[in-house]
């Protein structure tokens, strides 16, 4: 078995180890989001602190995990009889991003269930992390049909598994903690809900703080057993603290003031519902108990702040998590009783809401959700030239929906039909590999006509392997959108490019909402740039056309090739995700030799792969040539104005890109 990094080895990250002690304290407060750059310790601390949790008593034999002291009634191995149990160390759980539903909630011997009519259940990953720790590394990819099985499970405290009427339930409490790089996409919100505590995780830039996580780093991979000897002293230490911690929870008292305080700054920041106000009593509780005290603190509730309120307050997609520090201090001092000078000694025993290190570095405070001007200085000119500097988008609104059309089998997402392992069932066909939606009826019609044959005496059914049938299902994919913006000079007046830019911004907005993977490609001048690679991170693409720049010629034949050497590499790396090209422009081509042929040319290599091609028309002014509306024509797509692009206006906007298509041939 493989030594763990010691916990309290970790150099730095004071308010990660932190959040993390605390759920070991308290279990109650709901688990942990850890968010941050790669290689910042997020797993190493996480998979080092199921080594500091107490033991759990169990009984003897059963596959869930439960406690002899209250055995689960409804328990699949149960009944079980009160009485002595045998203790082993708490489970850490991996739950892997690709994992099926059968490996996480566990799978029902269909034939055993059909032919005998008993419940042959195999457990899974819920089972297994009962009463310990479910990790996910990487959350925010985790497809959308296991999120909705773990958010069941997180609020009901149990799992279900119900297949074609036959249905098993077992408990399944567990500390949920993930953790997650933003620049790969952000959580469903319905999900970020369900951590009790959100922590922002960056690599130290103290050189010799950098020092010394290398120096432990190598020496624990040198010799793993005996580094972790050298840390004993410290983990026995603190396991000892969570011990005496977790016996001092119950005495610890919430007063009426710190409730106030409590409730006046989740109202403060506009937080919805009251699972923030519960989880910051928790946690406020869990810092006194972890401090060595029986009441709860003006320092408890604001640390308690900090870490359950950044992933709750109300803002913009794009906007980072954070608090307004200053914001939160104001209103505890309002709601205060007493004079911050009357508190105990910060630096004291009681005080510093049980911080394990102190932090004395600034903190960044991503509250605001401003973003800063980016680019070079120039003056405003109305076509090529010299280069601009980058305008802030206009305000972002609610986009009309792009489908690509036909039906694909990509990843999970609410954007084109797609065959997918939820929705509505279309039909039925032979499994390929293990059975994971049975399709009953076409199951029974198979083993129906050779019951006679295979010997049926009785009232069960015959079935064979070979008679089951899996139930072809029919949902929503999530699809590459790969933004092509023309950036020229063209483009360049400010007003018009600020409208551009809230256009793509809007539908960044609902590629957010639709879990799609988003690409940028901008042109202008002489040459084509990837701004940003397809990712799953749609506040980098965000970021990016926040600072575009503007100006010279228009190489619109640069820019679609550029789009279509995208695209192609992408199918090698994901070949079920569909493509939705979405270019904005107004349709100009200048620059080179036969820049319109050029253009032209390019554009009818995606229409010969069928891609699916939005134009989005930016000509503006009395006079309009429609280039636009032809580039759309070669593509084999539609063209549509920025007035046409919003929800609000015409209805059925690019709903059958497919009829487009034929008309255009």
């Amino acid at each position: 078995m493989t030594t763990p990094f010691p916990f309290t080895a970790v150099v730095g990250q004071d308010d990660l180890r932190l959040a993390l002690l605390l759920n070991a304290v308290s279990p109650a407060v709901g688990g942990v989001l850890v968010r941050g750059e790669k290689g910042t310790a997020k797993s190493t601390a996480v998979r080092a602190l199921s080594a500091l949790l107490p033991e759990v008593a169990v009984v003897p034999g059963c596959r869930f995990s439960c406690d002899p002291a209250s055995p689960d009634p409804a328990c699949p191995d149960g009944p079980h009889e009160s009485g002595d149990g045998v203790e082993r160390p708490a489970r850490m759980v991996e739950l892997p991003v690709g994992a099926s539903e059968d490996r996480l909630v566990g799978a029902l011997d269909i034939e055993r269930a059909l032919a005998e009519g008993v419940k042959a259940f195999e457990p899974g990953l819920l089972a297994d992390a009962h009463r310990g720790i479910l990790y996910v590394d990487e959350v925010n990819l985790l497809h959308d049909h296991l999120v909705d099985l773990l958010l069941d499970a997180a609020a009901m405290g149990a799992s279900y598994v119900e297949r074609e009427g036959v249905s098993v339930r077992h408990a399944a409490r567990f500390l949920l903690v993930g953790t997650m790089n933003p620049e790969e996409g952000e959580l469903r919100p319905q999900l970020l809900d369900r951590f009790g505590l959100t922590v922002e995780v960056a690599a130290s830039r103290e050189p010799e703080q950098r020092v010394e996580v290398v120096r432990r780093r190598l020496a624990y991979d040198d010799d793993p057993a005996a580094f972790a000897a050298r840390w004993a002293g410290e983990e026995a230490a603190v396991r000892q603290r969570i011990v005496a911690a977790r016996e001092l929870v119950p005495r610890v008292r919430l007063g009426d003031g710190a409730l106030r305080q409590i409730a006046a700054t989740c109202a403060a920041f506009e937080v919805d519902g009251m699972r923030a106000d519960i989880v910051m009593a928790r946690t406020a509780t869990a810092l006194a108990a972890w401090a060595g005290r029986t009441d709860v603190l003006a320092e408890d509730v604001r640390q308690a702040a900090l870490l359950a309120l950044p992933h709750r307050r109300r803002r913009n997609p794009f906007d980072a998590p954070g608090l307004d520090e200053d914001k939160l201090d104001e209103t505890l001092e309002q709601f205060s009783g007493e004079s911050p000078d009357d508190d105990p000694d910060p630096d004291g025993p009681g005080g510093g809401g049980g911080q394990p290190a102190p932090d004395s570095g600034p903190r960044d405070d991503g509250g605001s959700g401003a973003r800063p001007e980016a680019g070079e200085g120039g003056q405003p000119q109305a076509s090529g030239g010299q280069e601009q500097s980058a305008v802030r988008a206009a305000e972002p609104f609610r986009a009309k929906a792009l489908t690509v059309p036909g039906v694909g089998e990509g990843a999970a997402g609410r954007r084109s039909r797609a065959r997918t392992e939820h929705g509505r069932t279309t039909g039925a066909r032979r499994p390929r590999g293990a059975l994971t939606k049975l399709h009953l009826a076409a199951t029974v019609q198979a083993a129906a006509p050779h019951q006679r044959a295979r010997g049926r005496s009785g009232p069960g059914l015959v079935v064979r392997r070979d008679d089951l049938r899996q139930a072809v299902r029919e949902g929503r994919e999530g699809n590459l959108v790969l933004f092509v913006v023309d950036a020229s000079g063209s483009m360049a007046a400010r007003q018009r490019m600020s409208a551009v830019k809230g256009a793509v911004l809007s539908l960044l907005l609902d590629a957010y909402q639709r879990r799609d993977k988003v690409g940028l490609v901008t042109f202008r001048g002489a040459a084509a740039e990837v701004a940003l690679p397809p990712t799953s991170s749609v506040d980098a693409a965000a970021a990016r056309l926040e600072s575009l720049p503007t100006g010279g010629r228009t190489p619109l034949a640069a820019g679609l090739l550029k789009a279509h050497e995208v695209l192609r590499v992408e199918r090698l790396r994901d070949p079920a995700r569909r493509a939705l090209v979405v270019v904005v422009t107004d349709g100009r081509a200048t620059g080179g030799p036969e820049p319109v042929a050029l253009a032209g040319r390019a554009a009818r290599l995606f229409a010969a792969e069928q891609v699916a091609s939005v134009v989005v028309d930016c000509e503006s002014g009395p006079v309009r040539l429609g280039l636009a509306g032809e580039l759309a024509g070669r593509l084999g797509g539609t063209a549509v104005t920025l007035d046409e692009l919003r929800a609000d206006s015409i209805a059925g906007l690019v709903r059958d890109v497919q009829g487009t298509k034929r008309r255009a041939a």
